[in-house]
């Protein structure tokens, strides 16, 4: 039996989850594109990396605050938004908002979130990040925006890289659909995993309140890819980002820029931020890394605006690799949702405090007593 107490790493976590999920819902969250290349690769790119440190510099303390779009973090990393959170674990965004405010940082709601931007706001004082993806429906674009201003969400993060859903293979194999419309392998999964069985169908029911209102997702399955494919409008461009930008009139974040292009048009609109994301390597499998576009992108533009990157970080080291090429904060995905499946909100609290270790670790190994100190110059390439 694997108690959280025996999890030390990100690999831990994964496997106490998928020792406690049914398999299509592990799948859902551990899969990704095609061949899943991108998804390896966005862990491996911290690999051709190394870091150089300092010695005698006398830290004793270390400050890893910073500010991102404005927003002051204790810790220079946040909760990615990520969709269907209480299907992994009853408590879902609740745990991951009360574990943020505690450790001090950011965290997101989703379009697909499972708990209400309202309530949401209400467990965290902590600053909240709104992910939003555009819908065909231009009436629920401006909806939602206004629901998110009206609840006192801090930023507004748009996520670009989602025109279509991506191959998840994964999920075709196990029929993996909201709500659930498994076929025979996926239903035999379930069976096997009574106790997520009974967790799931003894707290009320499941839905997804950011679209309630809007999506009738009861009245025959909806598939993540229909959604992408049928809800969201391929058509989006520019100027409608322009649009909601000055409709929001607050820190506007685009999630899944990749090129230096992409980026500067990204400042030229106002934006406060970007996000150098593949999306965990769940839409186009062959795309790089984030952190292997991350130099490039913070010499266009990182004076400009905040560079921000996610994908594959599982280490402290990871992340003072991608703050000191550039990256104001480091968004984390998997890294949470992993040992929210496991163990509910003391999983992600153990693993927010993992990583913060490490960090703290790390920068006194470095040398280095503050977030503004890591530099390139600590940093070789294979």
């Amino acid at each position: 039996m694997m108690r959280l107490r025996d999890c030390h790493n990100f690999s831990d976590f994964r496997r106490m989850a998928q020792r406690r999920l049914p398999g299509p819902i592990f799948d859902y969250i551990d899969g990704a594109a095609d061949d899943e290349v991108t998804y390896r690769r966005n862990t491996e790119s911290f690999e051709t990396c190394d870091l150089v440190p300092n010695v005698l510099r006398g830290v004793s303390e270390v400050d890893m605050s910073v500010t991102v779009m404005g927003q002051k973090l204790a810790m220079p990393f946040y909760c990615s938004p990520t969709a269907l959170q209480r299907l992994f674990h009853h408590q879902g965004e609740r745990a991951v908002a009360k574990a943020a405010a505690k450790y001090g940082t950011m965290f997101g709601v989703s379009s697909l979130g499972t708990v209400s931007l309202e309530e949401a706001r209400g467990i965290s004082a902590s600053p909240q990040v709104y992910q939003f993806y555009f819908h065909r429906d231009r009436g629920l674009n401006r909806a939602m925006m206004q629901r998110a201003k009206q609840v006192g969400v801090e930023v507004m993060m748009l996520t670009v890289d989602s025109i279509t859903g991506g191959n998840r293979e994964r999920d075709k194999r196990t029929g993996f659909a909201i709500p659930f419309k498994l076929n025979l392998a996926g239903m035999v999964q379930f069976a096997l995993k009574p106790a997520w069985a009974i967790n799931y169908f003894t707290h009320e029911g499941f839905k997804l309140p950011q679209l309630d209102e809007h999506v009738d997702m009861g009245s025959g399955t909806m598939s993540i890819s229909r959604y992408f494919t049928e809800m969201l409008d391929p058509s989006m461009t520019w100027d409608d980002v322009a649009e909601m930008v000055r409709q929001w009139s607050g820190p506007f974040c685009l999630k899944g820029i990749m090129s230096v292009e992409d980026a500067k048009r990204a400042v030229e609109l106002g934006c406060s931020g970007i996000v150098l994301s593949n999306h965990g390597g769940r839409q186009l499998d062959g795309s790089r890394a984030a952190f292997d576009q991350l130099a490039e992108i913070v010499d266009a533009v990182g004076d400009r605006i905040d560079v921000i990157m996610d994908g594959g970080v599982q280490r402290g080291t990871h992340v003072l690799k991608a703050l000191s090429l550039g990256a104001k904060a480091v968004g984390i995905g998997r890294y949470y949702l992993f040992p929210l499946a496991a163990a509910g909100q003391p999983g992600v609290e153990r693993a927010l405090e993992q990583l913060r270790v490490e960090i703290e670790r790390g920068m006194k190994l470095m040398g280095c007593s503050s977030i503004g100190q890591l530099s390139r110059g600590n940093l070789r390439f294979r």
